[in-house]
């Protein structure tokens, strides 16, 4: 008997060595740093996967969503992203800016490589080229700070988290290997991901900031864009704040007023643009 549990336990044992070795591995050759906030990042994609991940989606979506025919917003987003994209950190990835037309839709996204839309739903809020800079420089922030790489990672380091922790619990009654499997994804999510998610966010409105000051945008403008997008989506239905992926409006105002000395050195010493409505 004793023998037997010996043999059994042996391909457990050598996935979670194995894991183990794949993992410290990652760890030496795997490590950045984010723009601005200088953050330490763990991303096992190499950039050109990156990119070429975010090109393939961002084909994808432009596919199924019917593109704005507005010029006026194809030429305010296109002209402030370009301001925008030529101080980021990566100036020289292949920018590309769409609008989407969905006015029901207040969003906007960015993919790896430099691929951004806007939904038209969220210009009329933008209100202004400086409310425009805000939500360009955000996604853009997103895309210089390889954030797409990172939610990846994070999802491959779960998925091998979840084979080590099997192999681990292999032999247990299997009502309790699945209670235990069941527990270890809702810890991962909301104590791993969610939070992690929240983070780039409020990372993203940090470097976005700084972007749309060197851009010569008013930092202060920001504020502003923030109070009318909580304004405009009250009254939507929005999950607990430990399972959201973005930061509420009044952290989000609160952060921005910590930064707003540091974006404003910025914005001081960069040449003004002028803030036309969109």
């Amino acid at each position: 008997m004793i023998d037997r549990k010996r043999k059994k336990s042996k391909p457990q044992k050598t996935s979670i060595i194995l894991t183990v070795l794949f993992l410290s591995f990652c760890l030496l050759i795997a490590c950045y740093q984010a723009p601005v906030t200088g953050r330490s990042q763990f991303i096992l994609l190499s950039e050109d996967q990156e990119v070429q991940m975010g090109l393939i989606a961002y084909k994808e979506v432009l596919r199924k969503e019917k593109i704005s025919k507005n010029a006026g917003y194809n030429q305010s987003v296109t002209r402030v992203g370009r301001r925008i994209a030529e101080v980021s950190d990566k100036p020289n990835y292949d920018w590309e800016f769409k609008v989407i037309k969905a006015d029901d839709t207040i969003n906007a996204f960015a993919l790896p490589g430099g691929k951004v839309a806007v939904y038209t739903g969220i210009l009329p809020i933008a209100k202004n080229e400086a409310g425009l800079a805000t939500i360009m420089g955000h996604e853009i922030a997103h895309a210089t700070a390889r954030h797409g790489g990172e939610r990846a990672t994070t999802g491959i380091l779960a998925e091998l988290g979840a084979a080590g922790l099997s192999a681990a619990i292999g032999s247990q009654n299997p009502v309790v290997s699945s209670a235990i499997m069941q527990a270890y994804g809702v810890g991962v999510t909301v104590g791993g991901i969610l939070p992690f998610s929240r983070a780039q966010e409020a990372e993203a409105d940090r470097i976005g900031l700084v972007y749309m000051a060197e851009a010569g945008y008013d930092p202060k403008e920001a504020l502003d864009f923030w109070k009318r997008m909580d304004q405009a989506t009250r009254g939507s239905p929005k999950p607990p704040k430990f399972l959201s992926t973005h930061p509420g409006y009044g952290t989000r105002l609160s952060n921005i007023q910590k930064w707003l000395p540091e974006a404003m050195n910025y914005y001081e010493r960069s040449k003004k643009a002028p803030n036309h409505p969109i």
